[in-house]
């Protein structure tokens, strides 16, 4: 709610802590969804406990429908698996349950989530409306942690060019 005239609560200051602890209508709900090739979406899907239709609107259409969905026993993801039609698998970390089958985990989405809260912290909180822009830029940071800094910036220069250029492109076609 930050750059907003908040009057459902009171505003919140700085270094206090929240009303409601754990997963509340006063946070933003993130919804990360990674395959075994690495590749990452992260979208903001609503305040609170975030619902399957929400989830669904957020990254339903980057997944296949021959996708395995490998989540933990929340009801929301059962419920989204069935509206998509995926294979589902459970992990229920509340048991210990860290790996099931042998091959079935969420350990690298729990520790995406911890690295983003981390990396979060720096900016002392994000306007809503511009959070999904640090989620990309997090992403961005993550698909290219293993280059140096300096093959990181060549990279995003070029990433910025191409758009660019793609762009240009398409509006010249149809011109």
């Amino acid at each position: 709610m930050k750059g907003r005239e908040v009057t459902h609560r009171k505003a919140k200051k700085r270094a206090t802590k929240d009303e409601k602890r754990s997963i509340s209508d006063l946070k933003i709900a993130v919804v990360v969804a990674q395959d075994r090739n690495h590749n990452i979406i992260a979208l903001k899907a609503g305040t609170g406990r975030v619902k399957a239709e929400e989830i669904d609107a957020a990254i339903g259409k980057y997944i296949h429908p021959s996708s395995l969905l490998c989540t933990d026993t929340a009801t929301n993801y059962k419920k989204f698996a069935k509206i998509k039609g995926l294979q589902h698998e459970t992990v229920n970390e509340r048991k210990k349950q860290r790996v099931k089958k042998g091959i079935f985990h969420i350990q690298n989405v729990n520790n995406f989530h911890s690295r983003l809260k981390t990396w979060m912290e720096r900016f002392q909180g994000v306007a809503t409306k511009y959070l999904d822009n640090y989620l990309y830029w997090f992403r961005w940071l993550e698909l290219d942690k293993h280059l140096s800094f300096e093959k990181q910036v060549e990279q995003m220069l070029i990433s910025a060019c191409q758009k660019s250029n793609s762009t240009t492109v398409d509006m010249l076609k149809s011109a």
